[in-house]
Order: C-alpha cells, then structure tokens, then sequence
C-alpha cells in the first residue's frame, strides 16, 4: 500500500509521534534527554515552529507544535532527528537506525482538541505508571503550564490564555483540566489520529480542509489496520 502523503497546512497545530525502532529506547540517560530538547529548541527556532506541549518517554516522545510554513515541520523533525542519532551514536558506540520510521502526526482543529491533546501529552506518563501526578514528571512541559518552571522551549498557544485573566488562574485552571483527566473515547481518538496520520476535527472543519487539499482526509473504509492498533496501545 503506497505511503500516505503527509498532511502540510501552516498554521495549525500538530500532534507530533516519534518512536525508537522496534520499541528500543532512545535515551541511556537525562543528559540524552536534555540534548534532544536543546535540539528540539534550536529547531524549532531555525524553522519557525511553535511547539506548545512535549512529552519525553523511555521509547518515543510526543509534541503538539504549529509550523509557520509548509515545510517547517518536516525540515526540523528531520533535522533534530538525523543530529539527534548521530550525536547519541557516537555517545553509545553503536551505529544504524534509531528511529521507527517517519515520524507520525496529526492537524488538529483547535478550538475542540489542542487544550485536550495538550492533555493528553501530559497525561502520558500517569498512564503508563511512571508517577501519579503529571507535575511529578520531569520530561514534559507540564510543569510550565502549573507554574512550577519557566521552559524556554513551550510557546504557550492562544487558547491558553482563554483560561483566565492572570497567570495564577490560567496555571489553576490548567492544572484541574488535566487532573480531570479525558475520556477513554477522546484518548482513543487523539492516539488513532496521530497514529494513522488523519486529522481530528469535526465534519465543517474537516470539510473546509478538503476544499483546500488534494489528499485525502478521512479513511475510504472503515476499520483500521492491526499495526495502527498495536501502536495505539502503546503510545
């Protein structure tokens, strides 16, 4: 089955999925970590994505980004990645691929699924039994978003700021959203979007996106295929 193309609009955030190839895990230690969220930033920076949320786990990391221009997404994730495996190559003494393949991702409509994906991101350590409270994880902007730490890398998106009149109350409010958790079915949606590489919106705004796009946005039949399921399951 050919490829799908990937989705390219500027300006409109995306749920971004990168895995270790065969489920390996891509970090040996913190200093790994950090140097793939230096690159991250000095990616962002040099190709003009905003990115909004991360999430950096044993075997793949999540991002919720907004690339100013067709190319800008593709151009840094490519870029972070190839320095990003040459640097953490020499540093382990091996060689090959690190990566599960291309990198996976989802246009999202805004106003219904940022602040939730946000979340989402967030949530991604609780689920996996790494702490009990999302502040509790180092490696994700959650802790930008509580107010616990400045992050230079997160560029707060609008809909942030809708959440109250003064930081404590935009923090506040945050906070208890994510602790509310989301419903299994919006979960479900999010992972198999990002997996598949489908856009999450409803029926207009997937509607006006077509009008502008010779690429497909939905599936032809229903269903989805067992490697998506097993990826969902797992990220």
């Amino acid at each position: 089955m050919a490829r799908l193309k990937r989705l390219t609009i500027p300006d409109h955030p995306y749920h971004i999925l990168q895995r270790g190839n065969n489920g390996q895990s891509i970090f040996a230690g913190p200093t790994d970590r950090q140097l793939l969220l230096n690159l991250l930033a000095e990616g962002a920076h040099q190709y003009r994505v905003a990115v909004h949320a991360y999430v950096l786990l044993d075997n793949h990391f999540h991002l919720l980004a907004t690339p100013h221009s067709n190319e800008s997404l593709s151009k840094m994730m490519q870029s972070v990645g190839r320095r990003y495996v040459r640097l953490f190559n020499n540093a382990q003494h091996r060689t090959g691929t690190l990566w599960e393949g291309r990198f996976r991702s989802s246009l999202l409509q805004a106003d219904r699924y940022l602040l939730p994906c946000m979340a989402y991101i967030d949530l991604n350590p609780v689920r996996r039994g790494l702490v009990n409270d999302p502040q509790e994880y180092h490696w994700s902007s959650h802790a930008h978003y509580a107010g616990l730490r400045n992050d230079t890398i997160v560029t707060a998106p609008g809909l942030f700021w809708t959440l109250g009149n003064t930081p404590f109350e935009r923090e506040s409010n945050y906070r208890s959203f994510v602790n509310r958790g989301l419903p299994t079915d919006l979960q479900s949606r999010i992972a198999h979007a990002v997996v598949s590489g489908w856009p999450l919106g409803d029926g207009e705004f997937l509607g006006q996106l077509q009008a502008g796009t010779q690429r497909r946005l939905s599936m032809a039949k229903p269903g989805r295929p067992l490697r998506a399921v097993h990826l969902i399951e797992t990220i």
